[in-house]
């Protein structure tokens, strides 16, 4: 096979992938087969006496998911070119373009390298263990970007994704995965064999494919909404986040929020939801109590006996020495001091609950390995970061409020953490809050991907899910994962509904990303091979 032709089945697989991506409608089951002819391509370059084959192979693989990861993330440019521009915008953008294509790719080309000392049943065993370690390390390292999770894939039909409340996100991998290597092997089959056995791979690939589906279509369509009715109001005030903190003063912010909770707020109403950085002051959080914003949100509140409101906020912390590693000393007042993207809920009561956003955005919100690379400074700088960036929390939050009601707090970015969440829900959270503002991507796929990821929080936890965005979209999303009310992209509006609040504890939420856990640490004993093999036992 020439090289024209495999760069060209490496580019079929990258445009399959691509229309199988969330938010494309209906052609999710592609992801089941979409690898398959980036697979032919290297099983030909394998086969082939071509030179530095181990170079070729990485750079066809290459293709695919250099081009896939920026035909499903191109909206990233946006946001970078908002602040600094085309010139700066397009380099820095290759970040998370091309991260997450080499390691995907360097998944493919350990298959190829441990596929030359073992058996081609182990070599699979390898890429499925190489390929889901990787994406586990794009959720647990300091650059992590874990929004090209093949399992994320199937948001897009959150339907076959039901068991989920099982596996999380990596079952979903881990299937999609096993779906292609025996489509490929099924393929090879059907092209070299004559006779009745040469359909056999093929059942298999076809078992392997529809049980899941039956038993998640079985799911979904059993599914019963568990837990005790409470009514909750979301709130979408629509302010361009450009110039939210210039333009409009934030009592004027504070006045369009309340005016919407107002308009459709019941006497019955448990919870108001205001989206990301809603109050875009920073609120000493210690002093908090006198603050004029919090005061206006306490007398908000007061119309409401039984009700609670989760807000964004701005917040910062002061300490006499240093005690984070975000923390940013202050010449003038001799104090250190951390700035927070926090949550923070108000009752009718003195009780304040602050929730720091623990999964930052690498570069826009902190500092990637902050003593290492600390030289890269001006780097991170053009995406809006610095060495030191947000404070962060370690561990998740749960709010509750005076009626006993736990609420899991999550801000933006974190909302593609299943584990993280699911820690939330063990520690008694009830439903899920989702603040967020995405309107710095502009009318892009990356708002519609970042409320469809959600459906996949619902379906691991069993929870609702209410989604406040500043410009959209804003939902609600019950425990199967349908979206059950949602807004309109860039409308200023609010919406009410009532949610069930459950006690229920998933098989994932219990045992979290135990599947991602396992396959990583096969993937370094498989990974141990190749130099065994090469050069200790040589």
């Amino acid at each position: 096979m020439k090289s024209k032709q495999t760069y060209l089945l490496a580019l079929l697989s990258a445009i399959l992938l691509w229309l199988a991506w969330p938010p494309m409608p209906y052609t999710t089951p592609l992801l089941l087969i979409g690898l398959v002819p980036l697979f032919i391509a290297l099983d030909a370059i394998i086969k082939s006496d071509v030179k530095k084959t181990g170079k070729k192979l990485f750079l066809t693989a290459g293709l695919t998911f250099l081009v896939w990861n920026t035909a499903s993330i191109y909206w990233v440019y946006n946001a970078v070119k908002a602040y600094n521009g085309a010139a700066v915008a397009l380099p820095v953008s290759l970040i998370p373009y091309g991260l997450g294509a080499f390691l995907m790719t360097s998944a493919f080309w350990l298959y190829y390298r441990l596929g030359r000392y073992v058996n081609q049943k182990i070599t699979y065993a390898g890429l499925i263990s190489f390929y889901i370690a990787l994406e586990y390390l794009q959720q647990t390292w300091d650059l992590a970007f874990p929004w090209m999770t093949l399992g994320n894939g199937l948001a897009g039909m959150h339907q076959l994704a039901q068991w989920y409340d099982y596996t999380g996100v990596y079952g979903g991998s881990l299937w999609i995965l096993i779906s292609n290597i025996l489509a490929f092997e099924a393929y090879k089959k059907l092209k070299s064999q004559s006779g009745y056995l040469k359909y056999r791979p093929t059942a298999i690939w076809l078992l392997v494919v529809l049980i899941p589906i039956g038993i998640s279509l079985t799911k979904y369509y059993n599914a019963g909404q568990k837990g005790t009715p409470s009514n909750v109001v979301v709130v979408q005030p629509n302010i361009d986040p450009y110039q939210k903190l210039e333009n409009i003063p934030p009592v004027e912010q504070i006045r369009i929020l309340t005016h919407l909770s107002d308009s459709i707020g019941q006497v019955n109403t448990e919870y108001f939801i205001w989206p990301e950085t809603a109050i875009p002051n920073y609120a000493d959080e210690d002093r908090i109590r006198s603050n004029p914003d919090f005061i206006s949100l306490q007398n908000f509140i007061s119309k409401y006996k039984n009700g609670s409101l989760i807000t964004g906020i701005e917040s910062v912390r002061f300490y006499p020495d240093k005690k984070t590693i975000s923390a940013k000393y202050d010449e003038q007042g001799n104090r250190y001091w951390d700035n927070y993207n926090s949550a923070m809920q108000v009752e009718n009561s003195s009780n304040v609950q602050f929730y720091h956003k623990s999964k930052l955005v690498p570069g826009a919100e902190k500092m990637p390995f902050p003593k290492v690379f600390s030289f890269l400074d001006f780097v991170f700088a053009k995406l809006g970061g610095s060495v030191s960036g947000w404070g962060w929390q370690d561990e998740p939050g749960v709010f509750y409020a005076q009626s006993g009601i736990g609420a899991a707090p999550v801000i933006c970015y974190e909302s593609l953490w299943g584990d993280w969440i699911g820690k939330s829900v063990k520690n008694g959270a009830q439903f899920i809050a989702i603040i967020t503002n995405d309107g710095w991507w502009g009318n892009t796929s990356g708002k519609d991907q970042h409320e469809m990821y959600a459906k996949l929080r619902a379906i691991e936890t069993h929870r609702d899910v209410a989604r406040s965005a500043n410009t959209g979209i804003s939902c609600f999303i019950n425990q199967r994962g349908d979206v059950v009310k949602r807004t309109a992209w860039w409308t200023r509006t609010a919406i009410k509904n009532d949610i069930n609040l459950n006690d229920e504890i998933t098989f994932y939420v219990k045992s979290g990303d135990v599947i991602a856990k396992l396959l990583s640490f096969a993937a370094i004993l498989l990974a141990l091979i190749i130099p065994y093999r090469k050069w200790i036992k040589k």
